[in-house]
């Protein structure tokens, strides 16, 4: 394996606050890949200054209808904690989870930078920068001026590496900061094909498909994380539903009826978890989450990161839409591209779950398949690591 570690520091963006599975999962996972590499490296954290000049020019944010979006699902999921506060506990465990993952897990400095002047003239000091994947380049962030790495100075290397816009198209009205951004970028990769093809339409510029971070890693990588702990005993059918579609738990409960098997889940402190499953597991750090995968039965999800482990793990497994294809705020792409990749669109909800979920898959093509993607995109950042 090449070794890189005479790069200089290099300054890495990622999502370190969201206690969300996938987000923390292949936060660790770009770690894991870089410190292989012998790449030095710090996390950088940016925390907003909120003064008075900083809240009036962020007021425009609130006529963006994705922040909107995202603020109404914030308001719901405190609203729905407040009228049950039977769940507080379980919020409380969660975030304790989380925390202890961090600190366990996250090996490089994290250095927090406090308002956007820190930001820029602080980080001069790194040799390069990479912004990693997630939904990092999603139009709800654009005004921050982070994850696109806008902060850093003209001449360093800015490397993105599966970064994610979320969405099938950009709006009309940041197509024009959306390039620019795009333009300033040494090396590009998008973690879906509706990312390379919006890259392509503003600047020009044909960049690769590259895999999540987290399937980077093999199966026996992630055995080392999670070790042979077994959260649940027996067999059992993994339910992780990150949207409110109750008729999509009902699929799931049919299918508890027909085999027999409890359903264990992960709740999201949602109106539809109300009643829902057999067993609730209220601690689930990201640990356990790729545990309850890996001994699973049965996976039912509407997850990205829900259907990468399932893969990984070579589960039965149906995916779910959670979002309407209508919708102009839908983030089904990061799916479809995925399935489109690995030949799995069969694994998407057809109306049969019984008859979906059990529809055999060729697991041993799609790990050729999955070796040759993994191969191409180590391939990219070495390459995008070798040009610092």
């Amino acid at each position: 394996m090449k070794n890189f570690e005479n790069k200089g520091i290099i300054g890495v963006c990622l999502e370190l606050k969201n206690n969300n599975y996938g987000s923390m999962l292949q936060s660790y996972a770009t770690q894991v890949v870089l410190t292989e590499y012998g790449v030095k490296f710090e996390l950088i954290s940016y925390k907003k200054d909120y003064t008075p000049l900083f809240v009036i020019k962020s007021l425009p944010r609130f006529f963006n209808k994705y922040v909107l979006q995202d603020k109404l699902n914030e308001i719901k999921k405190k609203q729905f904690i407040k009228d049950h506060p039977e769940v507080k506990e379980s919020v409380t465990k969660r975030e304790a989870a989380f925390d202890s993952f961090r600190e366990k897990y996250f090996c490089a400095p994290i250095v927090t930078y406090l308002g956007y002047h820190e930001l820029k003239t602080k980080s001069e000091k790194y040799s390069a920068f990479i912004s990693g994947s997630d939904q990092l380049w999603s139009p709800s962030g654009l005004p921050s001026n982070f994850y696109n790495l806008k902060f850093t100075y003209d001449e360093a290397t800015r490397i993105s590496y599966a970064s994610s816009f979320g969405v099938k198209k950009i709006p009309w009205y940041q197509r024009s900061r959306t390039k620019d951004y795009l333009n300033r970028m040494t090396y590009i990769s998008c973690r879906e094909q509706s990312g390379k093809e919006i890259v392509k339409q503003l600047i020009g510029k044909n960049v690769p498909v590259v895999c999540d971070p987290t399937m980077l890693l093999t199966s026996k990588q992630w055995d080392a994380l999670i070790g042979n702990k077994i959260t649940t005993e027996g067999k059992y059918i993994f339910s992780y539903m990150l949207g409110g579609n109750r008729e999509h738990r009902k699929q799931v409960e049919k299918l508890s009826e027909i085999t027999g098997l409890p359903i264990v889940s992960i709740h999201q402190f949602l109106e539809a978890d109300l009643n829902f499953g057999d067993i609730e597991i209220q601690d689930a750090g990201p640990v356990e989450f790729v545990n309850l995968i890996k001994n699973a039965e049965y996976v039912c999800t509407d997850s990205f990161h829900g259907s990468v482990f399932s893969i990984i793990y070579h589960k039965k497994f149906i995916i779910f839409n959670r979002y309407d294809e209508t919708s102009s705020t839908s983030k089904n792409t990061r799916i479809d591209s995925l399935c489109f990749t690995l030949g799995l669109t069969n694994r998407r909800f057809s109306g049969s779950i019984f008859e979906n979920i059990n529809e055999p898959i060729d697991y041993m093509t799609i790990d050729l398949m999955l070796e040759s993607f993994r191969n191409e995109s180590r391939r990219y950042l070495e390459e995008a690591l070798d040009s610092i």
